[in-house]
């Protein structure tokens, strides 16, 4: 069986040598990898192919390694508010400054819909921002 360190290790090889390959694509797909070269995405169909695969497995990699680290270590994992707070941060969202109503958003959210996500989160987030009274005035 296929391991975590298996698929690293031949990410991590830039020595091998090359294959060609036969692939079927949607001809849609197809067409729009060639536009997508033709805009400047890569050189090529086949290293835009190549590019975009590595970066698929890549994503995967990342994201079966922070599963396992989780599973291993559960109280590692942040929490659903967290991530949303990340992500304020980062877009520099006024939310960045409002972890209470980051954290309000959390459970209103998940008591409604268990599979949210921090991007679920943000938006409930900014709801109840733009809902608030307005402070009073002097």
């Amino acid at each position: 069986m296929a391991t975590l360190d298996d698929l690293i290790h031949a990410l991590d090889d830039s020595a091998s040598a090359s294959t060609t390959t036969s692939v079927r694509q949607p001809v849609a797909l197809r067409r729009a990898l060639h536009l997508a070269v033709e805009m400047g995405m890569a050189p090529s169909a086949n290293d835009a192919t190549n590019q975009s695969l590595r970066a698929a497995l890549d994503v995967f990699a990342l994201t079966r390694s922070l599963e396992e680290h989780y599973a291993a270590h559960p109280a590692a994992r942040p929490a659903l508010h967290e991530v949303a707070h990340a992500l304020a941060v980062m877009d520099r969202s006024p939310l960045a400054e409002r972890p209470d109503l980051l954290e309000r958003a959390e459970r209103e959210v998940l008591a409604h819909r268990p599979d949210a996500d921090a991007d679920d989160v943000l938006l409930w987030a900014l709801s109840l921002l733009q809902h608030q009274a307005p402070a009073a005035t002097k």
